[in-house]
């Protein structure tokens, strides 16, 4: 059993650890934490890496649990979002078979944020035919016992690239920029193709 924070489009090795393991749990009563996958993911474009954010209400000041977090829309990100997407990922061999799920999960309107981030990673569990049961947490705790693998907040904007326990794979970009490692989740998907 695996407990984990709720990310948008979860980088790469969240969703590998989430194939590994029976059942995992979504963090719903933690404090929303800034500068984390929440609320964000990281894309591979022909010039580097884009960061995609969700606006929240409340900005950098919100000081609330995660499950009251509400989504902003005084931004058109959506828009923004799938726009970068589409500009990443046109060409991407998978391209074609995920886009138009993947553009109504985006552009979906939810008014909060740990609903639309549930909807995306049940999707994705489809899509990858994933067997893990996925619940959410009823209670905060700080520590877990023997048999729960408390993995929130491993991998963050500051250091998902180091993660060394990475699946390697062809990206789009990768002549021109490198291997980008543990990026979000759609470029696996859309270069590759639902295989963890």
């Amino acid at each position: 059993m695996i407990v984990v924070e709720s990310q948008y489009f979860p980088c790469v090795n969240y969703m590998k650890a989430l194939s590994e393991s029976e059942v995992c749990c979504i963090e719903q009563w933690e404090m929303f934490r800034k500068m984390s996958f929440r609320n964000r993911c990281v894309i591979v474009g022909s010039n580097g890496l884009i960061n995609l954010t969700i606006p929240v209400e409340g900005g950098r000041n919100n000081k609330q649990l995660m499950k009251d977090v509400r989504i902003s829309y005084t931004e058109n990100w959506q828009s923004q979002h799938w726009k970068a997407i589409v500009s990443s990922y046109a060409k991407a061999p998978f391209y074609e078979y995920y886009n138009m799920y993947v553009e109504e999960l985006i552009k979906k309107h939810h008014t909060f944020l740990l609903d639309k981030n549930m909807e995306l990673l049940m999707w994705l569990k489809k899509v990858m035919k994933l067997q893990s049961q996925v619940e959410l947490t009823s209670t905060y705790e700080e520590t877990f016992d023997k048999g729960k693998l408390d993995l929130r907040n491993k991998w963050l904007p500051s250091n998902y690239s180091n993660d060394t326990n990475s699946i390697t794979y062809n990206q789009v970009f990768e002549e021109k920029l490198g291997f980008q490692n543990n990026v979000s989740i759609l470029d696996l998907l859309f270069c590759n193709g639902p295989s963890v």
